[in-house]
């Protein structure tokens, strides 16, 4: 079958560390927009390099964008043996606590820049970092040493240090997670997390991260309800959320990708929550967990990139720029010692 001339708006998981030709049938017929990558489809360097090729070649566009979540700690999808292990956000965040705001930035834009060379190395060209939201006593550990800190003006500097040296090094990062997750006193995983906190305050602090940040090209929502702006629904389903706050407060006018459908807070079949996304604003719907059955119904209801949504995806991929070079053994002996001395 003939690709579309315009991807749908979805991002897609895989089962393994090859494409099934049910999958690759899938992919030619729905011509999702990107493709994300778990642990579960990553062994060697060259197999993975081979599924991205082989995922770009089934949808015929070279430029295909292929997402991973590589933050460091306990978050990182590519490891050891094959790739270095990275710190988590809190590292940067002690030393900037401790009053090294320049020497904590240079860290974390070093490291996203080696991370990124990771990547690219593979065809991966986007990163789901940085995580902005605050690390807040009372919220989820879900978020805990993912978190930059606790005040919007250092994550917000700490993040944007971590987005250049993605960007530095040829991969788009993803701002997450719009509006603000840290503090949410559940896993979004597994429950949806309702915050009661005023509008007011929120704006003075979780928010705040992501209006510093609203010019990065891509985004991704909170499965979090927010009380005080709309009572009944998650920002991901929320178009009172996304026009109101990530729109319209936050002013974020790049790509907004939901978080994954599958996680336990949304509610409904995986076709009431891909419509119900879009309904709400979000213009792509990220699905990740690599079941076919659940893929095709998320496509079933992804409509082709247009609008505003494909003006959106088609700036942030404007942004991808061929990586400058690095010097990568000094590189990494410098990132080392920076770490040791956080």
């Amino acid at each position: 079958m003939t690709v579309p001339l315009a991807p749908r708006a979805f991002i897609t998981g895989c089962a393994g560390f090859v494409l099934t030709p049910e999958e690759e049938d899938f992919l030619r017929q729905s011509a999702p927009w990107g493709l994300i990558l778990f642990r579960r489809n990553v062994d060697t360097p060259a197999q993975v390099a081979a599924l991205v090729a082989a995922f770009r070649a089934v949808v015929g566009r070279e430029d295909a964008p292929v997402l991973i979540d590589q933050e460091g700690g306990r978050v990182q999808r590519l490891g050891p043996p094959h790739w270095p292990k990275y710190p988590p956000a809190e590292i940067f965040a002690r030393r900037a606590e401790a009053g090294d705001n320049v020497g904590a930035a240079d860290a974390a834009r070093l490291g996203a820049r080696l991370m990124a060379d990771d990547l690219a190395a593979l065809g991966i060209n986007v990163d789901c970092v940085p995580c902005a939201d605050l690390r807040l006593p009372e919220g989820h550990g879900i978020i805990g040493d993912r978190a930059y800190g606790s005040t919007p003006a250092q994550v917000a500097h700490l993040a944007r240090a971590a987005a250049e040296g993605l960007m530095e090094g040829g991969v788009l990062p993803v701002l997450k997670h719009i509006p603000g997750h840290g503090r949410a006193r559940a896993d979004s995983h597994e429950s949806l997390p309702v915050v009661e906190t005023s509008r007011e305050e929120l704006e003075a602090t979780d928010f705040e991260p992501f209006r510093l940040l609203a010019d990065l090209p891509l985004g991704m929502t909170a499965h979090v309800v927010y009380a005080a702006i709309d009572p009944d629904l998650p920002a991901t389903t929320s178009k009172r959320v996304i026009d109101e706050v990530i729109r319209g407060h936050i002013g974020f006018d790049g790509a907004l990708m939901s978080d994954d459908l599958s996680m336990g807070a949304l509610a409904g079949s995986l076709a009431v929550r891909a419509e119900a996304a879009f309904a709400a604003g979000c213009d792509l719907a990220l699905h990740c967990n690599g079941r076919l059955d659940e893929m095709a119904e998320v496509a079933s209801r992804s409509p082709l990139l247009a609008g505003e949504a494909a003006r959106r995806c088609v700036e942030a991929l404007a942004r991808l720029h061929p990586a400058g070079q690095i010097a990568q053994s000094e590189a990494r002996a410098r990132f080392s010692d920076m770490i040791a001395a956080s």
